[in-house]
């Protein structure tokens, strides 16, 4: 138990549910509330609610920004981006552990180029549980009902998920 004590039932329930009993990293939000790095999920409590709990492959970048002690994450499916705010003054592992669970997550990534100058990106991403999967990224311009379009994903997506022997 240890350092978890103080933690309300629900954070410690949800942190133990990732076999997070004792998170890689972990960092104080100027709100109160604490963002854990788990071998599985990004977890963040508000209140002593858990308020994100996410795998790894559901993150598309995350970046520390020095100037404003902000952290940055940024989703996959191009949800609202999530902000944290680590408190001032605390050193901590955090941030590193974020950048290594993202990298961790994966495993082969190549850009798309599209019609109309437009990108996106295809990846091949890990679970916690190791289950490899494909996935693209695009940003709200990617018009998948467009043959063209979608031609060019498909085919990236195929040689991506080729290149480390998924089925295509």
């Amino acid at each position: 138990m240890g350092m978890f004590t103080h933690l309300p039932a629900a954070v410690r329930d949800t942190l133990r549910e990732h076999g997070a009993d004792r998170p890689l990293a972990r960092t104080e939000l100027d709100d109160g509330g604490w963002a854990f790095a788990s071998r599985a999920a990004l977890i963040v409590t508000t209140g002593g609610d858990v308020t994100v709990d996410r795998e790894w492959c559901d993150v598309d970048r995350a970046a520390a920004d020095p100037a404003s002690g902000t952290i940055t994450v940024e989703w996959v499916d191009g949800g609202a981006p999530l902000v944290l705010r680590p408190r001032t003054g605390t050193s901590t592992s955090f941030p590193q552990a974020l950048r290594e669970r993202v990298q961790w997550s994966v495993v082969h990534s190549a850009p798309v180029n599209l019609p109309g100058g437009r990108s996106a990106r295809v990846a091949v991403r890990r679970r916690a549980n190791g289950e490899l999967f494909s996935q693209v990224v695009g940003g709200a311009d990617l018009d998948l009902s467009d043959p063209a379009v979608a031609a060019a994903v498909d085919a990236a997506e195929s040689r991506a998920r080729s290149a480390v022997g998924l089925p295509v």
